[in-house]
């Protein structure tokens, strides 16, 4: 492969891996926590909402409340960077030396 080729080539992943994280950034996660709390985030780790079930609103324990959703607000995150990682991993395992 010339160097022109590999340009070429590169220039290709760049496009696709743009695109896919753009789609990625659309994509909505969900994550549900102990059925108290619902967090919906968008790929670009944007909340988009905060559900909190009214059983837990009658829960005496604020602490346990707080820790519902830090936990689905952490699990939403690590879903897109794996989400990413999977994107860029399989973009560049087809360009050779990458």
């Amino acid at each position: 492969m010339n160097m022109q080729q590999m340009l070429m080539q590169a220039q290709k992943m760049q496009r696709e891996m743009q695109k896919a994280q753009d789609e990625l950034a659309k994509k909505e996660f969900k994550i549900s926590k102990n059925g108290i709390v619902t967090v919906t985030m968008m790929g670009s780790k944007e909340i988009i909402s905060i559900e909190i079930a009214d059983a837990a609103l009658d829960v005496d324990d604020k602490e346990f409340l707080e820790l519902a959703i830090k936990d689905a607000v952490n699990e939403g995150i690590s879903q897109i960077e794996e989400a990413n990682e999977e994107i860029q991993s399989r973009i560049t395992s087809r360009m050779p030396g990458f």
